[in-house]
């Protein structure tokens, strides 16, 4: 494997090899793993010779990324950020606090290439892949900002996680490192919206983290219509996938549901949804997470009121399918992935589309 272009993406041992070839002893790798998951650029870890930090910054770019907003919520303490990357671009990330502890939610890419109707990450296309190392920054900037220990990290921000696999792989293993943020594989979430060849592969990978499927309708013709990547890869081929991903891990599935009003969000759906899953998911554990939608104006999409969720939730359950409505944390910060990214870009600022 070539090396990483950045030292964040880099793996101790790669830390290591890297020093002995610059003349420095085998500890300078721990110091600067150990830094960099502390939210620390090269310029700020105090610990090595000055003349090795300029060398580094001169030949490496910094992939630490920067806070340039920050919005905490009034009502449940989330924060949601936009954090600036070294080449312009910006990305968002969010921090949410919970009785079982502190998770973030974090981007894989710039913008987005899956185009979902309804979602604003996607609005613009995608720009690039997040490197490992700017991820594992994600994590580092928003752990060193609160001053809290992160417990957990879902992949649910700008970006589909599956299209950037590799380094999202390397993330994976970058942050559970012991060295570093030493965050367990069970308390870690992907998300995608099916890209059905990389679930067979991450199937193989023995991570035991949590999928999470997007799904939000339990038709072909309605998914193809808000998520194009269904017309890849249809309901049926993402199904199999799933009960394939789950005969291999053993691990629970966990389906994403965002309720659309007057689209995809009354019980006869929910009923629908509800024999879908029973027909590919057989005496499999299965649970849906519902999710009312966060309004988007440039899409006309409206969100259902809370008594529809419920209805869909009841209907669910009684059916032998678990489900539970989400609850809506950051609501008056515009928490949803791609919203705060678009209104920095509204307002001038640098490379966030």
């Amino acid at each position: 494997m070539d090396r990483p272009l950045d030292l964040l993406s880099m793996t101790p041992e790669e830390l290591r090899d890297l020093f002995s070839s610059l003349g420095q002893p085998a500890y300078r790798a721990k110091q600067v793993f150990s830094a960099f998951s502390r939210g620390l650029s090269v310029g700020e870890i105090s610990t090595l010779p000055k003349k090795l930090r300029d060398e580094l910054a001169a030949t490496y770019p910094d992939a630490t990324p920067r806070i340039a907003e920050k919005h905490a919520s009034a009502l449940d303490g989330t924060v949601k950020y936009l954090l600036r990357l070294f080449d312009g671009n910006a990305v968002e990330a969010v921090l949410m606090r919970y009785e079982h502890g502190t998770t973030v939610c974090v981007s894989s890419q710039v913008g987005c290439a899956m185009g979902c109707a309804f979602c604003a990450s996607t609005i613009g296309g995608r720009v690039r892949n997040l490197t490992a190392g700017e991820m594992v920054g994600e994590v580092a900037a928003l752990a060193r900002d609160a001053g809290e220990r992160i417990d957990g990290i879902v992949i649910m921000g700008i970006g589909e996680p599956l299209d950037n696999y590799d380094n999202v792989l390397r993330f994976l293993r970058l942050v559970n490192r012991a060295e570093g943020l030493g965050i367990g594989y069970r308390h870690i979430s992907l998300s995608t919206c099916g890209v059905v060849p990389k679930i067979y592969d991450l199937a193989k990978e023995d991570l035991p983290i949590t999928l999470s499927i997007s799904l939000h309708a339990s038709d072909d013709a309605r998914r193809s219509r808000i998520m194009p990547v269904n017309r890849k890869w249809d309901l049926d081929q993402l199904l199999n996938a799933c009960a394939a991903y789950f005969d291999a891990t053993g691990r629970r599935i966990s389906f994403e549901y965002t309720l659309i009003a007057g689209e995809n969000d009354t019980p006869d759906e929910a009923k629908r949804l509800a024999g879908l899953l029973k027909m590919y998911l057989p005496d499999r554990p299965l649970h849906v997470n519902l999710i009312r939608l966060n309004e988007v104006k440039e899409t006309g999409y409206k969100t259902p009121d809370g008594e529809a969720a419920r209805r869909f939730a009841d209907t669910l359950n009684r059916l032998g399918v678990t489900a539970t409505v989400r609850r809506r944390l950051g609501s008056d910060v515009n928490a949803a992935c791609g919203q705060l990214r678009r209104q920095s870009a509204a307002k001038g600022g640098e490379g966030t589309v």
